[in-house]
């Protein structure tokens, strides 16, 4: 046990510090939540709250299960969700006061996309918002682009991104069954980084998982594959990092808790709390949503009541999208201020089964009892910085644009949430 709380708060970051230093909110390093992973062998449950109201439930699961968890929003989720870079900080916190404080958690910039010199420019813009406001890690996906020029923009992104910061780099667009990044992309990938300096803690990689709803009247049906996962996990374990499975809605519970013996350190869940939220009917062991007769199905006494559900489907109705759109999802902001004043009873319903489900996936992860790993390892060290002690391994030489594996598959989509 910590003899000294005070002693870990003192080892939070400083930009957190810097914000919230006279509230008690247990807000860390994405570093220090994705170590105490990996010295666990656990996986972090990083759920993307596209509605404040789910980082509630999810900080009350974290707490009554001492478990290190990781709230996040993707950069495109922030154009159609009440929850952006902003706003979403804010919420945790107050949220984490509302419960006492003492859940352990990091804040995650998920997917920030880059898909040219425009976006990196933007992204260097970005970033210090995104550090004074209190977020403490950082997706960057420059998967879109081919391998060479992947590297490149995210490693001049990545040098912008304070070192004591959670790093999450990514290879190979989340496409679904059958898309599967190499072990050479993630080497290339990985390695190149490493010679410029670059230290990622994670790395996400197309390994058949699919963001959102499997719709199997379209032959979807979840396809992650943990073999090449493992392969992948095992070539790129010498540099430090470990692998973020995205596209963990619409997956069996019991898949999920196999997860960590194949050098999974981190888990994304987006859909299936949009499901929570909305009160869409689901798979009880994988999340998914149902679709019957070409359509999502509500079920009235779960989630949003019936009357702000049906006005949500109209105004789906109104943009174009079918009733089992993925699209759905951009629902969120029209009517994330109506949500947020329901009942205090519809709203404590939803948090209420957020928390069920979170629990469901901490335990399914063994993260139970990391939140104490994380604190101990804070207050042991001889400063604040979770600045890995990592080398550079390799030469730039060998990861130049001739040494690329391949040219990416542009078609347009974007699979960034």
């Amino acid at each position: 046990m910590v003899s000294n709380e005070s002693s870990f708060l003192d080892r939070r970051p400083l930009n957190v510090r810097a914000r919230w230093g006279s509230e008690d909110v247990a807000l860390v390093s994405g570093r220090d939540v994705f170590g105490a992973m990996k010295y666990k062998g656990a996986i972090a449950l990083a759920a993307n709250a596209r509605h404040p109201l789910t980082v509630k439930g999810i900080l009350k699961a974290a707490k009554k299960l001492d478990a290190a968890v990781v709230i996040e929003i993707a950069k495109s989720e922030t154009n159609y969700c009440g929850s952006n870079f902003d706003t979403l900080p804010e919420a945790a916190v107050r949220y984490s006061s509302e419960i006492g404080h003492g859940a352990v958690f990091a804040l995650h910039v998920d997917h920030y996309g880059i898909k040219g010199y425009d976006d990196v420019i933007k992204a260097v813009s970005d970033l210090g918002r995104i550090v004074r406001n209190g977020w403490t890690s950082v997706a960057i996906d420059a998967s879109h682009l081919p391998d060479w020029e992947n590297l490149c923009a995210t490693r001049d992104v990545a040098m912008h991104v304070p070192p004591y910061f959670g790093l999450e780099v990514e290879v190979g667009e989340i496409k679904g069954a059958g898309e599967l990044s190499t072990v050479e992309e993630a080497l290339y990938f990985v390695g190149g980084l490493n010679s410029w300096s670059i230290f990622p803690d994670l790395l996400a990689i197309s390994n058949g998982s699919l963001h959102g709803t499997y719709d199997a009247s379209k032959g979807q049906a979840e396809g992650i594959d943990l073999k090449r996962t493992k392969e992948i996990a095992e070539a790129i374990a010498p540099y430090g990092v470990s692998i973020a499975q995205h596209g963990i809605s619409g997956t069996a519970i019991d898949k999920c808790a196999e997860f960590s013996k194949y050098g999974i350190n981190k888990g994304n869940v987006a859909t299936l709390f949009q499901n929570v939220l909305f009160g869409i009917k689901m798979d009880q062991e994988t999340g998914n949503a149902v679709i019957e007769g070409d359509s999502y199905v509500k079920e009235p006494d779960r989630g949003i009541p019936m009357d702000l559900w049906n006005d949500l489907v109209s105004w789906c109705d109104d943009q174009g999208y079918s009733r089992k759109d993925g699209n759905y999802k951009k629902a969120n902001l029209p009517f994330w201020e109506r949500i947020e004043s329901l009942p205090s009873e519809r709203l404590d319903m939803i948090v209420e089964e957020t928390q069920w489900w979170a629990e469901r996936f901490i335990k399914a992860f063994n993260a139970e009892g990391t939140a104490e790993i994380v604190k101990e390892r804070m207050s042991s060290r001889e400063n604040w910085n979770p600045f890995p002690d990592t080398k550079v391994q390799a030469s730039r030489g060998d990861f130049g644009a001739d040494k690329a594996p391949n040219a990416a598959k542009k078609d347009g989509e974007d699979y960034s949430d």
